[in-house]
């Protein structure tokens, strides 16, 4: 499976719940956080919940089965993988379980030798591997997970914490270790031999005055059991392990019911037994949880709906925001735009009288040029105009078309001939007046009397170019 880069879990209680996070370093998981919330309070917000980041850093939610509504089962099997292992459990799991096997959810955890303990010597013996089975009733853990989900806490992984107290004690030789539960008069009676955990039993405080030799009489038959199977070959040594509140109330009981010296050890805390499970569930096969298949299903579909929604709502989100700035952008664009436009309209009435004076100015220049325009021409025509020569007609129209027409001695046409050349080529102030290639040519014609009547038009260059 993936690995964790953070593991909660969390215990439930009768009056109060219990939480830890873990976050994985170096394959290690450092306590981040522990907190105790009464009941009802609500778990923190967002610390059991997965989000987009959960799909690059794995988050892990683990709960504490119920150790009252729990099975555990020793069996022995061949050394192999964990599909072949998980074969033949299944193939003896009816036998094993207490509740039908339609009825019940289970997963095994397989047991190391423990390290330091004393082997068998048989070779046979020591290529069997022990397997914890555990089985709970379907029903129970349906109902527990209902509690989970009210409490908005979906939990990846059911474990028991018992497995890890299991793991972690040092075995040291052969005997019985007895873990009490401190909330109930039951305990765990955990026998050890040949470095091997032989069986499980539960056993029970009876009420009374007789409560030693009913204890007695349990681990008596117990003993009894282990004789009959072959693994009892001595007498046993007695630990107790349970805190100083607990083992005051056990140890007494237990020496006088036993006639036999007990060791009390001190059990783990329940920070180091959480981390200790964070380790083993980030560790195991995803197929070894107590968690309904049906469960993780919908509780991976859960998520990506999530996902899904939450993404949408992003997407929306940003569309929104986007269109927000659209519209801010086009009101402040409209606003400077309503801005010009009206400095515009108040410029407007300037600008058209602006037009309108220099239309009058450039009108006013116009006649004055074409009125010295006109005295030049008049000038440089008296100027050059040969005797013998009857001007009639001058007109000088459009500002810059000047016609002349009069009469000649016949005998004298050529004379006004070059007339009309010199005024083409006339200049006035250094500048030539007239366009070379303008106008219309000379002509004349012949009239009674040995007289002839001439004309032609000449283009003002200074007329063009205004």
């Amino acid at each position: 499976m993936a690995r964790s880069h953070t593991c909660n879990v969390l215990e439930l209680g009768a009056d109060a719940r219990r939480l830890w996070q873990f976050n994985a370093h170096n394959g290690s998981f450092a306590l981040n956080r522990e907190q105790t919330l009464r009941s009802g309070e609500p778990l923190p917000a967002g610390l059991a919940t997965k989000s987009w980041s959960s799909l690059w850093q794995q988050k892990m939610n683990v709960a504490w089965l119920p150790p009252e509504n729990v099975f555990i089962r020793v069996a022995h099997f061949p050394q192999s993988n964990a599909e072949e292992t998980r074969a033949m459990v299944e193939l003896q799991l009816e036998k094993l379980s207490p509740i039908p096997v339609t009825q019940a959810v289970w997963t095994l955890h397989v047991l190391p030798n423990t390290a330091g303990a004393p082997h068998t010597g048989e070779p046979e013996a020591d290529k069997m591997q022990t397997v914890l089975v555990t089985i709970a009733a379907r029903s129970l853990v349906e109902e527990f997970l209902g509690q989970l989900e009210g409490q908005k806490y979906l939990a990846d992984r059911l474990e028991l914490p018992l497995l890890d107290q299991l793991q972690a004690t040092v075995i040291d030789g052969d005997g019985a270790w007895v873990y009490p539960d401190a909330d109930r008069s039951t305990a765990l009676v955990a026998w050890w031999y040949g470095g091997v955990l032989r069986s499980l039993d539960l056993l029970r405080l009876p009420a009374g005055a007789d409560s030693a030799a009913g204890l007695r009489d349990q681990l008596v038959q117990m003993a009894w059991a282990g004789e009959l199977e072959g693994w009892l070959t001595a007498p046993p040594a007695w630990r107790l392990v349970a805190d100083a509140a607990t083992a005051k109330r056990w140890e007494p009981l237990l020496r006088e019911g036993l006639d036999d010296p007990i060791e009390t050890i001190a059990p783990l805390s329940s920070a180091q037994l959480a981390a200790l499970t964070a380790r083993r569930a980030a560790q195991a096969d995803s197929k070894s949880n107590m968690l309904p298949d049906e469960f993780a299903v919908r509780y991976r579909q859960k998520f990506v709906d999530r996902l899904w929604l939450r993404g949408l709502m992003a997407a929306l989100a940003l569309y929104g925001i986007g269109c927000i700035i659209y519209f801010v952008a086009v009101a402040v664009l409209s606003y400077r735009t309503r801005g010009v436009e009206e400095q515009a309209a108040g410029l407007s009435l300037s600008y058209t009288n602006a037009l309108q004076t220099i239309a009058r100015y450039g009108v006013l220049k116009d006649r004055q040029e074409l009125k010295f325009a006109a005295l030049d021409c008049w000038e440089i025509t008296a100027e050059q105009m040969p005797e013998g020569l009857t001007l009639e007609f001058l007109n000088f129209s459009d500002g810059k078309s000047l016609s002349l027409a009069g009469t000649v001695p016949a005998q004298q046409v050529g004379g006004a001939n070059e007339f009309s050349g010199k005024l083409r080529k006339a200049t006035f102030h250094g500048q030539q007046l007239f366009d070379p290639n303008g106008g219309e040519p000379f002509q004349y014609h012949n009239t009674a009397g040995g007289m002839a009547n001439w004309s032609f038009s000449l283009e003002l260059k200074r007329g063009e170019a205004q």
